[in-house]
């Protein structure tokens, strides 16, 4: 039989003084109070309890079993009502992974938002740029971009992650002006490290796919690293407009082939799935949905 409930039988049984009050207290039978308390009887190997007709006693151990039972329950009622209370009401520690340039960029000036919403959340906000394992690392959420390889954990897409490709005015003065995706070729292009094929860029135009093999004299595993780069005329580069769209505007930046779009990306959070979603997680989720989705702020 269940220990925890042959405790609350134990337990009731003692404080209504008899097996029969105990038995309609509990909502069953008479006979299954006394079964229960057999059980732990049998188990423990030791009385707990002087019965008598009138009356029931407690035994010297049944007195010590009896203290232990009522903080295990008193616990047990703790936990049971902290947890239907955060089943309403986020709280605790969330762990957050996100990739460097989007939390400089945008996640950072909105953490404030979200605690301002749900102060009993404490952020731990690990920013870098490998793919991390959630479970393995002890992640709630991670910010991902680009196109989702399958796997067990959960994705729902935040926006867009709309690739641009882009110089500096100075650099395209001196070099010239591409005009098909193979004038790439003659061209310094900037490459970011952790792309699966950094030195294959891949464009899309009325329907067709095409592939063309760049090189270049910068890589780096971050993106403002490269964005800086292509400021300083240091050649074309492929960032998404979360990263660029300000110096599109601004003009330190240039879009070059735009009938030739680079294969778009989305931005995503990602969890690991679990049947009972806790409160922070979908609620900082939802956050993310509402701040960055439709039409995201940063396209130029």
């Amino acid at each position: 039989m269940d220990q925890l409930t042959g405790m609350r039988v134990f337990a009731a049984i003692v404080d209504k003084n008899g097996f029969a009050p105990a038995a309609e207290a509990l909502g069953m039978s008479k006979t299954m109070v006394s079964k229960h308390l057999a059980a732990i009887e049998d188990r423990l190997g030791v009385r707990l309890l002087h019965r008598t007709t009138r009356k029931v006693g407690l035994t010297e151990i049944g007195t010590e079993y009896l203290r232990r039972c009522q903080d295990i329950l008193q616990l047990v009622e703790e936990a049971n009502g902290h947890l239907l209370e955060s089943g309403q009401h986020p709280r605790g520690l969330l762990r957050v992974n996100a990739p460097v340039s989007f939390s400089e960029l945008h996640l950072a000036s909105c953490i404030g938002d979200y605690r301002r919403l749900h102060p009993d959340v404490q952020l731990d906000l690990v920013v870098n740029d490998r793919v991390i394992d959630l479970i393995e690392e002890g992640f709630d959420i991670a910010v991902r971009i680009g196109r989702l390889k399958d796997s067990s954990l959960v994705a729902r897409r935040l926006a867009p992650a709309h690739i641009v490709l882009a110089a500096s005015p100075a650099y395209l003065e001196a070099r010239g002006v591409p005009e098909r995706p193979d004038d790439l070729v003659g061209h310094d292009c900037l490459l970011y490290a952790y792309a699966a094929e950094r030195d294959e860029w891949r464009f899309e135009s009325e329907g067709r796919s095409c592939t063309v093999r760049v090189h270049g004299p910068i890589s780096s595993n971050n993106g403002g690293i490269l964005m800086q780069a292509a400021i300083d005329g240091q050649g074309i580069v492929a960032l998404p407009t979360f990263i660029a769209g300000k110096a599109l505007r601004d003009g330190r930046l240039v879009e070059i082939l735009a009938r030739y779009k680079p294969q778009d990306r989305a931005i995503y959070a990602v969890f690991p799935a679990n049947r009972h979603l806790s409160p922070k997680v979908r609620s900082f989720v939802d956050f993310l949905v509402t701040r960055f989705g439709g039409r995201p702020y940063w396209e130029p």
